[in-house]
């Protein structure tokens, strides 16, 4: 039995998944507090109510934090990303190492760092790939059209950004079980022809300008330069799931420090 990719909306696709969005979903993910009333005395009333509006004040400026953090992140909205450097919000875990003799740094997804697709699906296996200085992990917003298939971003508002996506193989072939390889997947035309525009967000044809293949540690990975936009993909498959890495930047970002972004793309391996 031939391997069989599926077509139409996917919870993959980016456009699809904002389609199945909710309209009467609350705004930000966020319930709005509703006034209660009370008939107990006055002076028990008023306590509670400046307990009430104490508690109120605190959310509030919680949820005027998330909506920054989040607002800020959305899409890679421009040169105007703040990056976030990491260990500043809660639940994040660094993966990322000190910098070598020439001033990269390797970033490995810890083993215990959160995430997945749900029950009956084993561990991501971890990760890894280089940066230069100055990057950083910038938080993954729970409304990012990408949905939970985004595991990582990182930036630097002076080179350009990345992203890693790891999603379910199930959800893109019928027949590959546990032990999936990009090969069984398909051959390069056929990946990048199925799986680009979920990266890049529009039709690949006549955008990619160079693909080969590469195998490390036995493991086989697709590589892609495309244009326009400017990206560097990586792709390839371990386990039960699809791993696509990208690479991305302005036309400034793209002359100024190509060779840096295409050593960050090839430097991606699973571990």
């Amino acid at each position: 039995m031939g391997t069989t990719l599926f077509s139409g909306c996917s919870s993959f696709s980016w456009k699809c998944y904002h389609q199945q969005l909710s309209p009467s979903s609350p705004e930000n993910g966020i319930s709005r507090p509703k006034s209660v009333t009370t008939s107990i005395g006055n002076g028990l009333a008023d306590k509670e109510k400046e307990d009430s509006w104490g508690i109120l004040s605190r959310r509030s400026l919680l949820i005027s934090g998330i909506s920054l953090s989040s607002s800020s992140v959305f899409g890679f909205p421009g040169e105007g990303l703040a990056v976030v450097k990491q260990g500043l919000l809660a639940g994040r875990i660094p993966g990322l190492s000190e910098p070598d003799e020439q001033g990269w740094s390797t970033y490995r997804r810890p083993d215990d760092k959160s995430g997945g697709h749900g029950v009956g699906w084993s561990p991501i296996i971890p990760y890894s790939f280089k940066v230069p200085q100055g990057w950083a992990e910038v938080p993954v917003s729970i409304a990012d059209l990408g949905g939970t298939e985004i595991d990582l971003r990182f930036a630097n508002s002076k080179q350009g950004r990345l992203f890693v996506i790891v999603a379910p193989v199930l959800r893109f072939a019928d027949n590959l079980g546990d032990d999936a390889t990009i090969q069984k997947i398909g051959p390069p035309e056929k990946v990048i022809n199925a799986f680009g525009p979920e990266v890049i967000g529009e039709n690949v044809e006549g955008k990619v300008l160079s693909m080969k293949t590469a195998e490390h540690d036995g493991r086989m990975y697709y590589q892609y330069e495309l244009e326009p936009p400017h990206a560097l993909i990586t792709a390839t498959a371990a386990g039960n799931r699809l791993y696509l890495f990208s690479v991305t930047g302005s036309g400034l970002q793209w002359k100024r420090h190509y060779e840096d972004l295409k050593k960050i793309a090839e430097s991606f391996r699973v571990v």
